[in-house]
């Protein structure tokens, strides 16, 4: 049983966990500034990513959460929620990996700008899957710009880029596993 002083960071995860089901564990001190998401939609979107009846748990990384995503006793993989600002605004998404590291889905939870919404399109998130820290992930490279969202554009394609590394990272130092 968890004796710590509830805060944001362990409300959204037992929010989490009361959406899910399931028990959360939360890091002591943990900041939630870069993972806060409406959790019914952030539910929505990790079986939509992972499909019906995945478990999730998660597991404290440095300042963070990352959630671990199974089924029975197979790994489906591993997602981080994170900001990146647009013109003004953060704009909150879920960066989902496979247990190889490959980039599994992009989801963007909230979106808080009046324009350039359409990086929440699954036409533009679409080209992030099946990517690995060995692509380049950079605009006009191999991520599509859109005409109107060109901050939102940039700031999401460099955020995933960071998250996808990060996941990469702490997976094959062994830190999420």
């Amino acid at each position: 049983m968890c004796t710590r002083p509830v805060t944001r960071h362990s409300r959204w995860a037992l929010g989490l966990a009361a959406i899910f089901g399931l028990g959360v564990a939360h890091a002591p001190g943990g900041s939630l500034a870069a993972q806060e998401a409406p959790p019914k939609k952030l539910a929505a979107s990790l079986t939509r990513v992972f499909g019906a009846g995945a478990r999730v748990d998660s597991l404290p990384v440095d300042s963070g959460l990352v959630l671990r995503v199974s089924r029975a006793d197979s790994l489906l993989g591993f997602a981080v929620v994170r900001n990146v600002i647009g013109k003004d605004q953060p704009i909150t998404f879920l960066v989902a990996t496979d247990p190889a590291d490959h980039l599994k889905d992009v989801d963007v939870l909230v979106y808080r700008e009046p324009y350039g919404g359409e990086v929440a399109y699954d036409a533009w998130r679409k080209q992030f899957r099946g990517k690995t820290t060995g692509d380049p992930l950079q605009v006009d490279r191999d991520i599509r710009s859109i005409s109107g969202a060109t901050i939102s554009v940039n700031s999401v394609t460099a955020g995933v880029r960071a998250a996808l590394t990060d996941l990469t990272r702490w997976h094959q130092e062994g830190r999420i596993k």
